[in-house]
């Protein structure tokens, strides 16, 4: 039995010490904050609770494969779902999306003026799901990959990036178009650095479901705890990590002895803990956000849905505000919107809304020129009488100041910004690098990249690989 300390209780963190601690190894899970989850956290407002972080729970595939991993340690299936109790409620569409007064959900609905496009689109790639989860789990060197990866190159072609690809189908409108492209900042970025691939994700999501947790998307973190509990991982919370070495790591609290590591940080926290005196050079960032949460003194009108989205007028500005680091005019907001009873145990409504910011470190509060603006122009969107603001109770702002404070430069979500070609299995850093063969990666950072299902499968590619690796 070897000994792993896993630095950071984020969704990675505790899917790989779960993994580990189930094959038989001594874990030790170190978390800096009080709570689980990284960026995904539950607070209260005015008594009522609502989730942080991701809204969504997308391939489900992913996480019944992490399932299957973690049973198939002892052979005992069905186990893992047991202990999780993770109950998905799948949502009635992908979401509701306000385009330049055009409105359309997805699926696009029947009489709407892009039904019949939409349908073609979706006919190519929403059945693209079990392949693209194929890809989230399985290891890039796994040679069971290529008749995914032959499929999808029979699509795509030669078209490599998302932008290149979209703007190459001259049947779809480009209204739909536009919205099918905004979903590449979900990993940070514009369309034009992301692979091809990305094109599918609205259709397969339209497809295979998008699903929220009865109780909440924080309910993944609850559920991962308890397996990784389960398989006898020591969990230590609200102990900061201060130096990472190849036999040990040291905290404020104490020293841990550590055949191997698995750090769930930034990757630009982690070299900073492991060459603290090395001088980093700059490097591109990926977008930030400002999340506004309230829990609400009334509830919405009824045609407002869970989710939507609110396209700014020109999105190709949006992207290149976002490249340069500057706030731009008109960004890209969700409205996450769960009246009384719906998926919280609340006794009234919360929303939450959600503005793609630049990673510029800075603190926002609701009077910000740039959040009211924001504010004005979703609440007008939306058919909203009054401002959003108007309904709020409680509320709280979680803002790039926010998330810098974890070690990510300028509060930037998603890491560094890479090329395209480097956001598929090249992605960089790598799991495990031959400079340091102890120290393994996990988390938004590494390959295929951030969300729940890639993170998850990474997790799942990383620790089989450390696994492996412990057996020689």
């Amino acid at each position: 039995m070897s000994r792993v300390v896993v630095v950071g209780g984020g969704i990675g963190g505790l899917a790989a010490a779960a993994l580990i601690g189930r094959a038989g190894h001594g874990v030790t899970l170190l978390e800096a904050n009080p709570w689980l989850g990284g960026k995904s956290r539950r607070i209260e407002l005015d008594g009522r609770r609502m989730d942080t972080g991701p809204s969504l729970l997308t391939f489900p595939g992913v996480w019944e494969e992490f399932l299957r991993r973690w049973d198939a340690a002892d052979g005992q299936p069905g186990e893992a779902a047991e202990i999780a109790d993770l109950r998905l409620k799948r949502l009635p569409e992908v979401g509701r999306y306000y385009y330049r007064g055009e409105t359309t959900s997805l699926p696009v609905e029947e009489g709407h003026p892009w039904r019949a496009a939409w349908e073609r689109f979706a006919s190519i790639h929403g059945g693209l799901g079990p392949e693209v989860t194929r890809l989230l789990t399985a290891d890039p060197a796994d040679r069971r990959t290529l008749p995914a990866l032959g499929r999808l190159l029979r699509i795509y072609g030669a078209k490599l990036t998302t932008r290149s690809y979209l703007d190459g189908l001259q049947w779809l409108p480009e209204g739909l178009r536009e919205i099918i492209a905004i979903h590449t900042l979900n990993a940070g970025v514009a369309p034009t650095r992301t692979p091809a691939l990305y094109a599918s994700m609205p259709a397969i999501m339209a497809v295979d479901g998008v699903f929220v947790p009865e109780g909440g998307v924080y309910e993944v973190v609850l559920s991962l705890y308890r397996l990784a509990r389960r398989a006898g991982v020591e969990v230590k919370t609200g102990e900061p990590v201060q130096e990472i070495g190849r036999d040990r790591v040291v905290t404020t609290e104490r020293e841990y002895k550590a055949d191997r590591v698995v750090s769930d940080l930034d990757s630009g926290r982690l070299e900073s803990l492991l060459d603290p005196e090395r001088e980093r050079a700059k490097v591109r960032l990926s977008c930030s956000g400002v999340a506004v949460y309230a829990a609400l003194r009334e509830e919405l009108p009824a045609e407002i849905g869970m989710h939507s989205v609110m396209l700014p007028s020109d999105p190709g500005a949006l992207y290149t505000s976002l490249e340069a680091g500057k706030e731009p005019r008109e960004s890209m907001a969700f409205l996450n919107y769960y009246r009384g009873g719906e998926i919280y145990p609340n006794d009234g409504g919360t929303l939450a809304v959600l503005l793609t910011a630049p990673a510029n470190g800075r603190e926002y509060g609701l009077e910000d020129p740039f959040v009211r603006r924001e504010i004005e122009r979703v609440s007008a969107a939306a058919g909203l009488q009054e401002l959003a603001t108007r309904y709020f109770g409680e509320y709280e702002i979680l803002d790039p100041g926010y998330f810098g404070a974890w070690g990510s430069a300028g509060g930037a979500l998603y890491g560094a910004v890479r090329p395209f070609w480097r956001s598929g299995p090249l992605h960089r850093p790598l799991y495990n690098d031959r400079r340091r063969p102890w120290l393994w990666r996990v988390g938004a950072s590494v390959h295929p990249g951030g969300g729940i299902p890639a993170v998850l499968g990474g997790a799942m590619i990383s620790t089989g690989r450390m696994l492996r690796s412990l057996v020689k």
